[in-house]
């Protein structure tokens, strides 16, 4: 899709609009000659499995020859120090502060000079699986940082021949390739967190002072996120499953952050009840005018605390990060999966761990499930116009997990809100409203709030969840109005009844509401550039008045 012949025919016109100070600084340093191209998968192993502090644990890894790894290939762990989680407060974006692009782009150009001595690998991938959507990607990593790099290219896509095939007689966009250059061990005073600086309509970004795998995972994609948004997509951080009925394909969306149950709903089979074909758990895109989904990636990165010892699921596991290793009884090296080191232990998982997996749906999306954990909502509830839908995903207010860094005196339990559930946002809010209120206004598309947490102190269990799913994917739910006028109606779930007559609980969800209401105000006033529209704050204002 994004091509560099693209680029090459560009380059020959007087002004260029691939051609910005970040972009060329970056993309240049490719070419050096401290860069060597790791150019198969089977190689980046062989890097990672020597490079400093790697562990090379005796777990083999499954389906070798499909992957492209060596037959004798292992499990193979980094730990990284203090941080390991993302840390939202290291990016920067170009043109949010101009003042600052001037001093970051000296930053990053003396980086790359003061860097012309250490060797670097550079790889290439791909983003997107599918002819309509796949992105050429390239990310340089200094040595003694393989075992990210080999990571990377196991999460996305590396570039064998049937991927270069696909590649070479895709959808061509008038997009530049993804270029991403790294410095995991920099250091600065101004940036004790570290830096990752991007320019995302010209998909190029510099993530220094930073060794968490996620954050070169989730920059790669927000660069593929804003490049889907500009070229008709909605691009989405979920889960995307289909319910293979005998009459019928059911295709649901389940929107949430790390921790939320997101990936446990997408990847749930509901007791071999129905055939399930499962998009992706964690990135994928659909399409506005049709409603078909492509998937961004082959692997999943998950938490290994969901995977002690001897589950299954362990077979898949490709690479992990801030994990313990201990001896078993046969004195083989095993994993310690259980947050004991520290929290948010991380694995990268084969694909073939999912077996009906596919990387697009020709089948329109039916319903859109908002992940959250507000305990002043029942199980499930419907949201009845696209205003208030695309309202709700804007305001997801849910909690955050581990794999969030913390901010100075966080508390983890109290209810945040993140915006359709995707921090990794490169371009204005209000596009994704409009993009999600255009899907949400399709007559075949329904919208929900599901709550995975507790109401009224009353824990939701797993089975209560995926109960109220399959309500909706037989078509047997029953919903009573959510008060009159709110534009929401609950499912009918024993003991989980709101006690709409109960003043305190009124009071409960009216604050509810009205956070979201702040949060609204707060944003417009942060950003009058790009503020949400009125609408959005009047349907939060209809519910508290009609309650």
């Amino acid at each position: 899709m994004a091509t560099i012949e693209t680029y090459q025919r560009s380059a020959l016109k007087k002004t260029n609009p691939l051609l910005t100070k970040l972009r060329t600084t970056i993309e240049t340093a490719f070419y050096g000659s401290n860069m060597h191209e790791v150019t198969t998968l089977a190689e980046a192993y062989e890097l990672a499995k020597t490079s400093p502090g790697v562990i090379v644990t005796d777990l083999p890894i499954k389906e070798t020859a499909k992957l492209g790894l060596p037959e004798d290939a292992k499990v193979l762990v980094e730990n990284g120090g203090k941080i390991v989680g993302r840390t939202a407060k290291a990016r920067r974006i170009v043109g949010e502060d101009k003042a600052e692009d001037e001093q970051l782009m000296a930053l990053v150009r003396d980086v790359i000079y003061q860097n012309r001595t250490k060797k670097y690998h550079q790889t290439t991938g791909y983003v997107g699986l599918d002819e309509e959507f796949i992105i050429k990607a390239h990310i340089a990593f200094p040595e003694g940082n393989e075992n990210n790099l080999y990571s990377w290219l196991l999460n996305f896509q590396w570039a064998n021949d049937t991927y270069n095939e696909l590649y070479a007689h895709s959808k061509k966009y008038e997009e530049g390739d993804i270029y991403i250059y790294t410095d995991p061990d920099w250091r600065h005073p101004d940036y004790p967190l570290g830096l990752a600086y991007f320019e995302p309509d010209h998909n190029v970004a510099c993530i220094l002072g930073m060794q968490y795998f996620g954050e070169f995972k989730k920059g790669t994609l927000s660069l593929a996120w804003g490049t889907a948004h500009r070229n008709g997509y909605a691009s989405c951080h979920g889960g995307l499953k289909k319910f293979v009925l005998k009459d019928k394909k059911r295709v649901f969306a389940f929107f949430g952050l790390s921790g939320s149950g997101k990936s446990t709903l997408t990847h749930s089979k509901h007791n071999g009840k129905y055939k399930v074909k499962v998009l992706h758990d964690d990135a994928f895109i659909i399409d506005l005018l049709d409603g078909s989904s492509i998937a961004l990636e082959p692997a999943y990165f998950d938490k290994t605390q969901d995977y002690p010892a001897d589950h299954p699921e362990q077979e898949y596991f490709l690479t992990a990060q801030n994990v313990g290793v201990t001896k078993d009884v046969d004195g083989k090296r095993v994993l310690v999966t259980e947050d004991i080191r520290n929290g948010n232990g991380r694995t990268v998982k084969s694909r073939y761990v999912t077996p009906d997996r596919v990387d697009k749906f020709h089948s329109a999306i039916e319903g859109i499930y908002w992940i959250m954990k507000d305990d002043s909502l029942p199980p499930l509830v419907k949201i009845e116009n696209p205003i208030l839908a695309a309202t709700f995903g804007a305001t997801l207010a849910t909690k955050r997990s581990t794999a969030e860094t913390a901010r100075k005196g966080e508390d983890r339990d109290r209810l945040v809100i993140e915006p359709y559930a995707n921090p990794f946002r490169v371009y204005p809010l209000i596009e994704d409203y409009e993009d999600f209120k255009a899907l949400l206004s399709k007559e075949a598309v329904d919208c929900y709030i599901i709550n995975t947490g507790a109401f009224l102190n009353k824990d939701i269990t797993k089975d209560i969840t995926l109960g109220v799913i399959e309500s909706i994917v037989e078509e047997t739910a029953t919903f009573k109005p959510f008060g009159d006028g709110t534009g929401l109606a609950y499912l009918d779930v024993p003991s989980y009844e709101p006690p709409l007559q109960d003043e305190s609980y009124k009071k409960l969800v009216k604050e509810r509401m009205t956070m979201r209401i702040e949060f609204l105000q707060t944003f417009n006033q942060e950003h009058p550039d790009f503020p949400l529209p009125d609408e959005a704050i009047h349907a939060f204002d209809q519910i508290v008045q009609s309650l």
